[in-house]
């Protein structure tokens, strides 16, 4: 798994007041844990953006006066309204210690059965695992080239050295469904009956059509 840096600095103060201080300035609060002690930072928004908002992750080499932490994301809370990030938590990472996270699933291939006029399905686009930092993948690739319409790859059909897969064998990753085409009526089109029209049935006279005779 790759490693980037992020700074951060210590916080004075622990409370709202001086987190809206903070969010004023365009940085928000933030927590490690993990390690021999807790401790209460800020970061900057966009910096800590440009990486969370990538598909990967990563090992997170947090700089905070001048104390390097090496860790990675646990939980991002956000404004109902705005969006905007107000607290982030950070687990620092022990090489001797297995670590759980969520890795994005990576589909490569082109299915026979998408080739076949199916549709190609992901169904869950991360899996948790557990792993020691090191044997941690930046994802979890699928091959995909085999699979026919109606098939489809679950989390026990995944093999990785030295990872765990924490979610349900049974769960679906990705997989290939028949495509549907629905058909319309034209109305007005020869043979169509009108919403709610009766359909004479057969062997009986319309209403007031004499026999011929």
């Amino acid at each position: 798994m790759k490693t980037v840096s992020l700074s951060g600095s210590l916080r004075e103060n622990v409370g709202k007041k001086d987190a809206k201080k903070h969010r004023k300035n365009g940085d928000f609060p933030c927590a490690i844990y993990g390690g021999k002690e807790q401790v209460h930072f800020v970061v900057n928004e966009k910096a800590f953006k440009k990486i969370f908002n990538v598909p990967a992750v990563f090992i997170i080499k947090l700089n905070i006066n001048g104390n390097e932490y090496d860790s990675i994301v646990q939980d991002v809370q956000y404004h109902p309204v705005t969006d905007r990030i107000l607290h982030a938590d950070f687990l620092e990472v022990m090489p001797d210690k297995p670590v759980v996270i969520a890795v994005p699933v990576k589909p490569e291939g082109v299915p026979t059965g998408v080739l076949k006029g199916g549709k190609f399905i992901v169904k869950l686009r991360k899996v948790k695992v557990k792993a020691f930092p090191k044997d941690l993948p930046d994802f979890i690739v699928v091959k995909t080239d085999d699979l026919d319409i109606g098939d489809s790859i679950k989390v026990m059909d995944i093999k990785y050295e030295n990872i765990t897969f924490l979610d349900p064998p049974s769960t679906v990753l990705v997989g290939v469904r028949t495509a549907r085409a629905v058909v319309e009526e034209v109305p007005g089109a020869p043979g169509a009956a009108e919403e709610g029209a009766a359909v004479p049935e057969a062997g009986k006279e319309k209403e007031g059509e004499k026999e011929k005779k």
